[in-house]
């Protein structure tokens, strides 16, 4: 009886570690935006985060069938628009902001595989967290950016679709040449976007030095966590454990970019934490 929580110890940790990585990587990359935009920002992360992986896997391409080929275009189709998408909205809306619209693709996901109406609790008890995680960067007259809204959205839809296709990818490939392959093919997909935002800009030491960070924060650290969870992780319970994802961002926010948390971020954080943890423990 004790086999099976000690089996699943391992890969909620995993994403634990993955969802902290993951937003603080996102709270040093919005610092690179005066310089080489959202666009560049991406474009240097996920190259930078392909070269590395490429160098340390090396994935055999060469081996893979048909199937495997298209499971990997797939996951770097769904990680270029999440990602490009999203730091397209962080660059408009506030990190605790973008990440709570965000994580309604996931959420959705979540609901959507859910059979048992003690699944939809949690799922509705994470909902009321992030909206309130979000109410709070909103408190002042100014209203969201309409546009950076839509990004946020997009991203969501993604981040969705990079759930689905990487845990059908972890069943097919080993993790580490899968997630190499993705990728490659996302830096290939953002490169021209990358160019046309931040120009020679990206060749500064600077700029290389912190999109290196990035790089390993928000891309190697945390999908190479992720996709392994997700091998022995049902899609449900990973999707609703994920709505640790606006209280981690809150924090970095916190710890990098200054913001003050107040008592109704505190409570919408110990909301969304009970949702995930209650999710974990409900499900086996």
């Amino acid at each position: 009886m004790t086999a099976e929580p000690r089996s699943q110890l391992l890969p909620v940790v995993s994403v634990l570690g993955s969802v902290l990585s993951v937003q603080f990587g996102a709270a040093f990359a919005s610092t690179l935006f005066d310089a080489v935009g959202a666009g560049g920002a991406v474009s240097l992360r996920l190259t930078i985060a392909a070269i590395i992986l490429g160098v340390l896997v090396r994935p055999r391409w060469r081996r893979w069938t048909r199937t495997q080929r298209q499971g990997v275009l797939a996951l770097g189709v769904a990680l270029a628009v999440m990602n490009s998408a999203f730091y397209e909205a962080l660059a408009r809306l506030p990190l605790g902001t973008a990440v709570t619209i965000e994580f309604l693709g996931p959420l959705t996901l979540a609901a959507v595989l859910s059979r048992r109406l003690q699944d939809g609790v949690w799922v509705l008890a994470a909902l009321t967290g992030v909206v309130l995680l979000g109410l709070r960067e909103n408190s002042g007259a100014e209203s969201l950016d309409l546009v950076g809204v839509g990004f946020a959205l997009v991203a969501g839809t993604a981040w969705a679709g990079y759930i689905v296709a990487g845990s059908h990818l972890a069943a097919r490939v080993p993790s580490a040449d899968g997630l190499a392959g993705a990728s490659i093919v996302a830096a290939v997909l953002t490169i021209p976007l990358g160019a046309v935002s931040g120009g020679t800009a990206l060749f500064d030491p600077r700029i290389l030095a912190v999109g290196a960070a990035v790089a390993l924060l928000s891309s190697v650290i945390p999908y190479s966590l992720e996709l392994r969870a997700l091998q022995v992780m049902s899609k449900k319970v990973f999707a609703v454990l994920i709505a640790l994802e606006p209280a981690a961002a809150t924090l970095a926010g916190v710890i990098v970019l200054g913001q003050v948390l107040g008592p109704q971020s505190l409570a919408a954080i110990a909301l969304v934490v009970a949702a995930g943890v209650g999710s974990v423990l409900s499900n086996r």
